[in-house]
């Protein structure tokens, strides 16, 4: 296995890892677990990152004129990453989501309560 192919695994491997913990995370959410959700999100940030500084090892590498390019393991480890990236966004986002429901449903059932 050559280098180009090496990182390319390496960017598969993070940002799978990543999207796997962003996917976890949104569960944890919606079982109430916000705790866990974070702790989620946080390990995916992680993986994520790794998976991005391979991937910028790569940019460098071109950068300084070394022929890269042209693989179809580059063009799936970037498609990987790139999504993995527009999962982070949406567990983010889906994470909010179920914490207002949560608010909302606490709210409602101490009003009725009251009445």
């Amino acid at each position: 296995m050559g280098e180009l192919e090496r990182i390319c695994f390496q960017i598969i491997s993070n940002v799978g890892l990543a999207r796997s913990s962003y996917v976890e995370a949104v569960h944890a959410a919606k079982q109430g677990d916000y705790d866990g959700a974070r702790e989620c999100m946080e390990a995916g940030k992680k993986q994520f990152l790794a998976g991005h500084e391979a991937h910028f090892e790569l940019l460098q590498k071109e950068a300084k004129g070394e022929q890269v390019g042209g693989s179809l393991i580059l063009v799936h480890a970037e498609d990987q990453l790139m999504s993995a990236e527009g999962f982070q966004i949406i567990a983010t986002e889906l994470i909010e989501v179920y914490r207002q429901m949560d608010a909302l449903e606490r709210k409602i059932e101490s009003g009725k309560e009251q009445a």
